[in-house]
């Protein structure tokens, strides 16, 4: 399990500071036209800790209970979907000034995530 848990991380790592420094650098070309109100690096933090939960809580199940994996994968992205309306609530009840704006800065790293976890939540399937 610790094996699997270090290569995954060694992926994750990489993966999430190319996508932070590309989605930095693009907001930061944005920033004269709109107004975030996330941070790049908050979003990112959102991002691989549930990635890196999900993974763990998966590995667990995996390890346990193989023939539940999938099972175990579609519950943590249904928890991964409301975590994600929790965090974007001040930007549904309109606190944010450029709320499309804010939507897509969340959610192309997040299914960029979710693609992540699929193809290793699919590794451990197999």
């Amino acid at each position: 399990m610790k094996q699997k848990l270090l290569n995954f991380l060694k992926i994750l790592i990489p993966f999430a500071l190319v996508l932070f420094v590309l989605h930095h650098f693009a907001i930061g070309a944005l920033s004269d036209q709109y107004t975030f109100y996330y941070s790049t690096w908050s979003i990112y933090l959102f991002h691989f800790t549930i990635t890196f939960f999900i993974y763990l809580a998966v590995l667990a199940v995996s390890n346990n209970l193989p023939d539940k994996t999938g099972f175990a994968f579609l519950a943590c992205s249904g928890l991964k979907m409301f975590a994600a309306v929790v965090f974007l609530i001040p930007v549904i009840q309109g606190k944010a000034p450029e709320p499309i704006a804010d939507v897509a800065a969340f959610f192309i790293p997040y299914f960029l995530f979710l693609f992540f976890e699929t193809v290793f939540a699919v590794k451990l399937l197999k």
